[in-house]
């Protein structure tokens, strides 16, 4: 049995050590060569990378690929683990894959419908537009689709590893709907987030084509190895604002790129909660300077300053309205003359769902803390 995982990628990156993993340059047609393999030779579909995401990738390896038993697709900085929550060696696949069809995500479990979660960041006629091309190619999976499609449950990031005779046949169905929903999709007015249409439709006709077919699936955690480049870009760009006490051009900045992407703030995107962070900042900014005159960044403005204070402040405040506040917590509000009452109403509404006892639990840690007047 021999395996071979293709990590997706359109950023330079340090691939992992084991030669199962081999990395895969997504949209070179229209990029600069990164030195990896890439999806712009033989049959491909490269250069609709804008439009087809990952599955440009997929795409090729269905075409122009057949060296393997079993193939995989993971990501650039997501991969699937394995118990010990590392990545998989070919030994420990090949016990899975004895037992198994298909090793996938965890299926997510929405707290809405599946087109309502699209219809909130999407255009809802195109996922109609995907029901009806199925029904007219492949009628007997309709009904699979209209269930899973009003309810909760799909898979995510195209992340799967299967045999290659199952993957071949996955990729005809797939790209036999998706080619068909294209020349009947308009894509005027939509942002590059949108436009991004048809692997935002895969990972959902993954979970239709699974369900249907019926077949084992082992679901496995996805690790999150580095953050996404656009995000490194905009924590960057918010450091140099925050250094230069311009939180209006922050704010600017991070709406501009909200609307561009409005996954920016999704857990799989923001990994470590900063920009987030940024956003309370800038908004704590805007509010201490119509109340004071002044912001926290007339105290100090080095962006892992920042970070540190606003996550410690979020700590001490979240233990308080927990009824858990420790010994450094009750230190911090104390010591810090930093914190203002603007702040502390800001965390606290943050993170305390109660709106009756809001008010109550801002004027106590009020009362803990002391300012520069004191």
């Amino acid at each position: 049995m021999s395996i071979k995982i293709f990590t997706i990628t359109h950023k330079a990156f340090t691939p992992p050590k084991d030669s199962m993993y081999i990395p895969l340059h997504v949209g070179r047609a229209n990029a600069e060569d990164l030195g990896f393999l890439g999806d712009d030779t033989g049959d491909s579909i490269s250069h609709l990378n804008p439009y087809f995401c990952e599955l440009t990738g997929m795409y090729w390896l269905w075409k122009n690929y057949h060296e393997a038993d079993y193939i995989g697709i993971c990501h650039y900085r997501r991969y699937l683990l394995n118990e010990n929550n590392s990545v998989f060696t070919e030994s420990q696949l090949e016990e899975l894959l004895k037992k198994y069809d298909i090793i996938t995500t965890k299926l997510l479990t929405l707290p809405g419908s599946y087109y309502n979660g699209f219809r909130a960041n999407h255009h809802s006629k195109d996922l109609i537009a995907t029901g009806e091309v199925l029904k007219e190619k492949y009628p007997e999976y309709f009904d699979t689709f209209d269930e899973l499609v009003h309810g909760p449950h799909t898979y995510f990031g195209n992340i799967f590893i299967t045999s290659k005779e199952n993957y071949d046949r996955y990729c005809a169905w797939l790209f036999a709907i998706l080619f068909e929903v294209q020349k009947r999709t308009d894509f005027t007015g939509y942002n590059g987030y949108q436009k991004r249409l048809f692997g935002f439709l895969s990972e959902f006709l993954q979970t239709v084509w699974i369900r249907y077919n019926k077949l084992s699936v082992h679901e496995c955690m996805v690790g999150m190895i580095g953050e996404k480049y656009e995000t490194r870009k905009l924590k960057e760009q918010m450091a140099v604002y925050f250094e230069n006490r311009d939180y209006t051009a922050a704010k600017n900045c991070f709406l501009e790129n909200y609307q561009k992407r409005p996954d920016v703030l999704m857990e799989a995107s923001d990994v470590t909660g900063e920009l987030r962070l940024c956003m309370q900042i800038i908004s704590t900014c805007e509010f201490e300077e119509e109340a004071y005159g002044k912001c926290i960044l007339d105290v100090f403005r080095d962006y892992h300053s920042l970070i540190e204070y606003f996550s410690h402040l979020n700590s001490a405040v979240t233990n308080y309205i927990n009824g858990y506040a420790t010994t450094n917590d009750l230190a911090f509000f104390e010591q810090n003359t930093s914190i203002t009452p603007v702040s502390i109403e800001i965390a606290v509404r943050l993170f305390c769902k109660d709106g009756s006892k809001q008010a109550e639990i801002i004027e106590e840690i009020c009362g803990l803390c002391r300012t520069d007047d004191d």
